[in-house]
């Protein structure tokens, strides 16, 4: 009994052997937690993680099979014995996954397949040099459309009505012609 007051009031002893390794314990505890939560920060992503990178990635590249219009990810010939995606979308997305799993970063792996086919592999454009105008046309083009009819708008209303030339109209000549246009709506 009186074993386990001691080991209970260990700290709280004169023994310096005892506290220090008391405190010793502790500390090697709390580093190894940190040690493991760090290596689980920085572990490498898992399969299902990689999977999901490859899928997101094989759908940033075209099927360049010549038959579709798809993304590797997603070509699907339909019809006739064969339904399902074809060699060569099959290929693509082995060499996606074999990337991913490498550990190549996806900026490095989509340059790569636009080494390879071009740059017809990438569904969409990239946001640089000349293909920028891509996106911005479509938000460009119609407000200078709609500046170009504002002002078109804005100068037919400030024109005004100018008087049509020619000789001048004397006032004898005027009245003449309204006392005949009375004259034929009274017949």
């Amino acid at each position: 009994m009186n074993m386990n007051r001691n080991r209970r009031n260990s700290l709280k002893t004169k023994n310096p052997c005892t506290f220090y390794s008391k405190t010793k314990r502790v500390l090697h505890g709390t580093v190894t937690a940190l040690i493991f939560a760090l290596f689980a920060a920085f572990a490498t992503p898992s399969r299902a993680d990689n999977a999901e990178r490859t899928k997101a990635l094989s759908k940033k590249v075209m099927c360049m099979c010549g038959g579709c219009n798809d993304t590797a990810g997603t070509c699907n010939h339909t019809g006739g014995a064969f339904s399902g995606p074809c060699d060569t979308a099959k290929a693509m997305q082995k060499e996606v996954a074999d990337r991913v799993a490498r550990g190549d970063s996806d900026d490095l792996i989509l340059q790569s397949f636009v080494q390879e086919y071009g740059p017809t592999v990438l569904p969409e454009p990239p946001k640089k040099g000349f293909t920028w105008l891509v996106w911005v046309m479509p938000i460009l083009a119609p407000l200078v459309a709609l500046y170009l009819i504002w002002e078109v708008v804005r100068r037919w209303r400030r024109q005004t009505l100018a008087p049509a030339g020619g000789p001048p109209v004397s006032a004898e000549l005027l009245d003449r012609a309204r006392r005949e246009v009375d004259e034929d709506r009274h017949e």
